[in-house]
Parts: structure tokens; sequence; C-alpha cells
């Protein structure tokens, strides 16, 4: 039976069953197929999974579990003081929506998310166009290329940022929801944990030039566990941190829209062992404090795939960055690291090294100086970059052997 259950915080549950029919020929039948019928042609009942559509804020312990398919119908809040609990090989699908009526899974400052999924059994976040179920990997029908299907994750925290006051609205949540606000004074608050989660087709549009990233991390603190990420087809950027102090690791952007790595308001963290394929503008764009306080994040141990991109990487005069141990390879003509930060900002980067289009010029792609510590190297034949072995296993990009030559 095919069950489709509406979910709101206060916990009333209204379910409305459906028999799906297959191997049958009758045009009145609900998503009928040719696996199974009786010996006559005749359709037979046949199980399916439950559909539990989630419409409201959760404010208290909530879990989700793997043989459910939950539909997010509106910007959903984990509340201060609840956590939701994400169970492996959960399937959560976001409706369609823009403006103040994005879909979207936020976790407020105060809320805790934990998503642990595992290499056999990753969640993913998709759209309701994806005809994905419990058990699969691949999307069967959607393009890894198509975006903005619906909102994203966005999970915000109490750690400190740089902007213009200690706590602000994150972009890509309307003012008037407080649950968007993010930062303050702990920088070891913790958001809870998430890990083997694949993130797909988002970046909604809420209004001009304010779209949402695939994980939007504000905030967020060093008692926070990121790891195993990976983002598909985002409208807006892949991942992008806007202060906080949360580590992640094995992460991978492949398709983002806009910059794949995106860093703001003196986020003062590490991303280690990651992997960048064909973003649509920036691979990296770093930026430096937006207010009086100051932070210096450390980015190592990237494989960046430049594709489509405008570009290689964009700094600001003050970005505050330890930058090493990177690989660019698919690099093409115009695509450049644009300028080595100076008297506002440090730049401590080493053990570059990128291929060249037949014909290149170091200097012409790595500017400002920032040719001094990359090396040209013939394809395949970097000693530097991601591990990509711990990212092909599991994810959409590995799983369709996109990765290869990683």
């Amino acid at each position: 039976m095919k069950k489709t259950i509406l979910f709101f915080a206060v916990a009333s549950l209204v379910a409305v069953t459906s028999c799906k029919k297959k191997g049958c020929t009758d045009p009145t039948a609900i998503n009928y197929d040719s696996e199974a019928e009786k010996d006559d042609g005749s359709c037979v009942d046949a199980p399916d999974e439950t559909t539990v559509t989630v419409a409201s804020n959760i404010t208290t312990n909530t879990t989700w579990t793997a043989d459910n398919v939950y539909v997010l119908a509106s910007r959903v809040a984990v509340e201060a003081g609840a956590e939701l609990t994400i169970e492996a090989g959960t399937i959560i699908k976001g409706q369609a929506g823009t403006g103040a009526n994005a879909t979207a899974l936020l976790i407020a400052r105060g809320g805790k998310l934990f998503a642990n999924g595992t290499a056999d059994a990753p969640i993913i976040f998709t759209s309701v166009a994806d005809e994905i179920m419990p058990g699969e990997k691949v999307s069967p029908n959607l393009d890894p290329t198509l975006n903005g299907l619906w909102g994203g994750l966005i999970v915000l925290g109490y750690a400190p940022i740089s902007a213009a006051s200690d706590a602000i609205q994150i972009e890509g949540v309307p003012p008037s929801d407080a649950n968007g606000l993010y930062g303050g004074s702990d920088a070891a608050d913790n958001s809870g944990s998430i890990t083997y989660v694949s993130i797909r087709h988002g970046g909604a549009n809420i209004g001009e030039g304010n779209e949402i990233n695939g994980l939007t991390l504000g905030g967020v603190g060093s008692g926070t566990t990121v790891s195993n990420i990976e983002v598909v087809g985002n409208q807006d950027d892949g991942i992008e941190f806007f202060g906080g102090t949360v580590n992640v690791s094995n992460a991978l952007v492949w398709n983002a829209g806009d910059d794949a790595i995106d860093t703001d308001q003196a986020w003062s963290g590490t991303l280690d062992n990651f992997i960048v394929v064909n973003p649509g503008d920036e691979c990296f764009e770093l930026d430096g404090p937006e207010g009086s306080a100051s932070g210096t994040h450390t980015i190592t141990n990237g494989t960046t795939y430049a594709g489509g991109a405008q570009g290689l990487v964009d700094l600001d005069d003050n970005s505050n960055l330890v930058f090493t141990n990177q690989y660019f390879f698919g690099v093409a003509d115009g695509q450049d690291f644009d300028q080595v930060p100076t008297a506002d900002g440090f730049l401590d980067a080493s053990n570059f090294q990128v291929t060249l289009p037949a014909g290149g010029v170091l200097t012409d792609f790595f500017k400002d100086g920032s040719d001094a510590f990359t090396t040209e190297v013939a394809e395949g034949a970097n000693t530097v970059g991601a591990d990509a072995s711990v990212l092909i296993g599991w994810t959409w990009a590995g799983l369709s052997g996109n990765l290869s030559g990683f």
C-alpha cells in the first residue's frame, strides 16, 4: 500500500492510502507498472513506500526513518531545543517553490540535526521531481546539472561571525523568520552531526540575487560534525560558510551554478579533503571579514576540475586563510587565481599544482605572484590534492563514473 502522511509539528497525522497497481492495463490504476499481476492479467495491490509530508516546524525531538520518503512542503525549521534524527538511507524530497515559499530544511540556533548516513546507505536530499526511492543512490530520471528545483540544507549556530553585528539573518531565509538568525559567542557550539549526506538539485531563488546554497553553514561551531558531504546541481553555491568555526572533511561539489566553495565573515574552521567539479562561477570565492572580528580558515588537500567555471580563485584584499595542497585540472583560458591578499589580509599558500591547456602560460592563470607557489604538471602526475577513494564508492558523482581520473 502506498501511504501519504501529512506531518505537523503538533504531531497530528492524517493518512491517505492508495494502492499501487503493478503489471495491469487498467488506465485508472495508480502508478501501475510491469512487475506483478495475477495470472489472468488483472491488477494486484503491491506494497510501496510511505510518503510523509512535513508542513510545519519541528519543536520536539523527532526521528525520520529510512522506510519513509519525507517531502518538505515548506521551509521547515528545527527550532531551538529540538533535535531531528534522520536514519541512514532516508530520502528527503523538497517541493518546488520560490520566494518565501521556497522549501528547505533549516536547523535554527539551538536546534540540532543528527543526519548520519553511511557509505552503503547515504541520506539523500533531493527534489520531488526525482523518482529515486529508498535503496537507490543514483537518480533514475534527473540529470545532475538540473538545479533550482527546491531549496537546500541550512544549518545555523551561535559561533562567532565577522559582520555588521554579532547575529544577523542568513541569506535565503526571509527576514520575517526569526529562525534565520545566526552568530554569537560560542566557538564550540554544537548543531549536531551530518555525515554521508548528498544534497541535490537545490538552490531555489527567494529574490533577486538571493538563492539558497546546497549546504549553508552560518555561525556553526566546532562542536558540530560535518563529513562526507556531496552537493550536486545547486543553482547557487555548493557549500558556503558564513563565519563560525565548523570543520568539514571529505566533501564534493559537482555542477554548482555559482561558486563551488564560498567563505565569508571570518570563518575559522578547516576544509580538508575535497573535490570540486565544474562550477558555474568561481571554483573558490574566499572573502575576508565584514566586521571588526578576524579569523583564519584552512583549505587543504583539494582537487578541482574547473570545467566551465568562470574563474579558479576569487579573493579579497583582506581574505584570511591558509591554502595548501591543491591540484587544478580541466583548466581553460580566462580562468585564474586573481590576486594575493595584501595589507589587510593574510594568505599562507603552498603546494599548488596545475595542468594547463596546451600552450598555456602559468602566469596567465596564476596572477599577482600566485605562480610562486604553483607548479605545472602533466595531467594525472599531481602529487597533491584529494584522496578521491573515500568519495567514489557512495556519491552520485563517483557511482556514475564522473570521478574517473581523480
